[in-house]
Protein backbone atom coordinates (compact mmCIF):
# COMPACT_ATOMS: atom_id res chain seq x y z
CA UNK A 1 0.00 0.00 0.00
CA UNK A 2 1.14 3.53 -0.71
CA UNK A 3 -0.33 7.00 -0.26
CA UNK A 4 1.01 10.30 -1.57
CA UNK A 5 0.72 13.31 0.76
CA UNK A 6 0.63 15.97 -1.99
CA UNK A 7 -1.96 14.10 -4.06
CA UNK A 8 -4.20 13.68 -1.01
CA UNK A 9 -3.81 17.36 0.01
CA UNK A 10 -4.92 18.36 -3.49
CA UNK A 11 -8.34 16.77 -2.79
CA UNK A 12 -8.98 18.97 0.29
CA UNK A 13 -11.18 20.44 1.48
CA UNK A 14 -13.93 18.06 0.45
CA UNK A 15 -17.60 19.02 0.25
CA UNK A 16 -19.05 20.81 3.30
CA UNK A 17 -21.01 18.88 5.90
CA UNK A 18 -23.01 19.86 8.97
CA UNK A 19 -19.98 19.19 11.18
CA UNK A 20 -17.56 20.88 8.76
CA UNK A 21 -19.34 23.84 7.07
CA UNK A 22 -16.10 25.10 5.47
CA UNK A 23 -15.53 21.68 3.86
CA UNK A 24 -14.40 18.33 5.26
CA UNK A 25 -10.67 18.78 6.02
CA UNK A 26 -9.55 15.14 5.96
CA UNK A 27 -9.27 12.32 3.47
CA UNK A 28 -8.70 8.58 3.99
CA UNK A 29 -5.32 7.37 2.75
CA UNK A 30 -4.78 3.76 3.87
CA UNK A 31 -6.33 1.14 6.12
CA UNK A 32 -5.55 -2.36 7.34
CA UNK A 33 -7.09 -4.15 10.31
CA UNK A 34 -7.53 -1.62 13.14
CA UNK A 35 -5.09 0.84 11.52
CA UNK A 36 -6.22 3.73 9.35
CA UNK A 37 -4.29 6.68 7.94
CA UNK A 38 -5.72 10.05 6.95
CA UNK A 39 -4.43 13.41 5.86
CA UNK A 40 -5.92 16.28 7.88
CA UNK A 41 -5.70 19.94 6.83
CA UNK A 42 -7.99 22.10 8.98
CA UNK A 43 -9.30 25.21 7.29
CA UNK A 44 -9.50 28.13 9.76
CA UNK A 45 -10.90 26.04 12.66
CA UNK A 46 -10.23 22.54 13.98
CA UNK A 47 -13.61 21.10 14.98
CA UNK A 48 -12.52 17.57 15.84
CA UNK A 49 -13.63 15.78 19.00
CA UNK A 50 -11.95 12.96 20.96
CA UNK A 51 -11.47 9.70 19.06
CA UNK A 52 -12.11 6.11 20.14
CA UNK A 53 -8.62 4.94 19.10
CA UNK A 54 -5.08 6.04 19.94
CA UNK A 55 -3.62 8.32 17.29
CA UNK A 56 -0.34 9.67 16.02
CA UNK A 57 0.09 12.91 14.11
CA UNK A 58 3.06 13.30 11.78
CA UNK A 59 3.16 16.95 10.76
CA UNK A 60 3.70 17.07 7.00
CA UNK A 61 3.83 20.81 6.42
CA UNK A 62 3.34 24.10 8.21
CA UNK A 63 3.21 24.71 11.95
CA UNK A 64 0.71 25.12 14.76
CA UNK A 65 -0.15 24.19 18.31
CA UNK A 66 -1.79 20.95 19.38
CA UNK A 67 -3.51 21.26 22.75
CA UNK A 68 -4.04 17.90 24.46
CA UNK A 69 -6.14 17.93 27.65
CA UNK A 70 -5.28 21.61 28.16
CA UNK A 71 -1.52 21.27 27.56
CA UNK A 72 -0.22 23.15 24.49
CA UNK A 73 2.45 21.58 22.25
CA UNK A 74 3.97 23.70 19.50
CA UNK A 75 4.57 21.64 16.37
CA UNK A 76 6.00 21.98 12.88
CA UNK A 77 6.73 19.87 9.81
CA UNK A 78 8.75 16.82 10.83
CA UNK A 79 7.27 16.54 14.36
CA UNK A 80 5.29 13.57 15.70
CA UNK A 81 2.64 13.83 18.43
CA UNK A 82 0.70 11.13 20.29
CA UNK A 83 -2.90 11.46 21.54
CA UNK A 84 -4.45 8.73 23.67
CA UNK A 85 -7.93 7.49 22.81
CA UNK A 86 -10.59 9.73 24.35
CA UNK A 87 -8.29 12.69 25.05
CA UNK A 88 -9.62 16.14 24.19
CA UNK A 89 -7.33 17.71 21.59
CA UNK A 90 -7.37 20.45 18.99
CA UNK A 91 -4.99 22.25 16.65
CA UNK A 92 -4.88 26.03 17.02
CA UNK A 93 -2.72 28.86 15.72
CA UNK A 94 -1.85 26.78 12.66
CA UNK A 95 -0.31 28.19 9.50
CA UNK A 96 -2.41 28.46 6.36
CA UNK A 97 -0.45 25.59 4.77
CA UNK A 98 -0.71 23.28 7.83
CA UNK A 99 -1.39 19.60 7.07
CA UNK A 100 -0.67 16.38 8.92
CA UNK A 101 -0.80 12.64 8.56
CA UNK A 102 -3.06 11.02 11.18
CA UNK A 103 -2.65 7.36 12.13
CA UNK A 104 -5.39 5.65 14.17
CA UNK A 105 -4.88 2.13 15.51
CA UNK A 106 -5.76 -0.36 18.18
CA UNK A 107 -8.88 -1.20 20.13
CA UNK A 108 -11.61 1.27 21.03
CA UNK A 109 -10.53 2.93 24.27
CA UNK A 110 -6.87 2.68 23.26
CA UNK A 111 -4.09 0.34 24.25
CA UNK A 112 -3.52 -0.16 27.97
Amino acid sequence: MKANFDQLIATLPRAPSEAWPAGVPFVDALSHGTMSVEVFAPNELDRQSPHAQDELYFIGRGSGTLTIDGVAHDCKAGDALFVRAGQAHRFTSFSKDFATWVVFWGPKGGEK
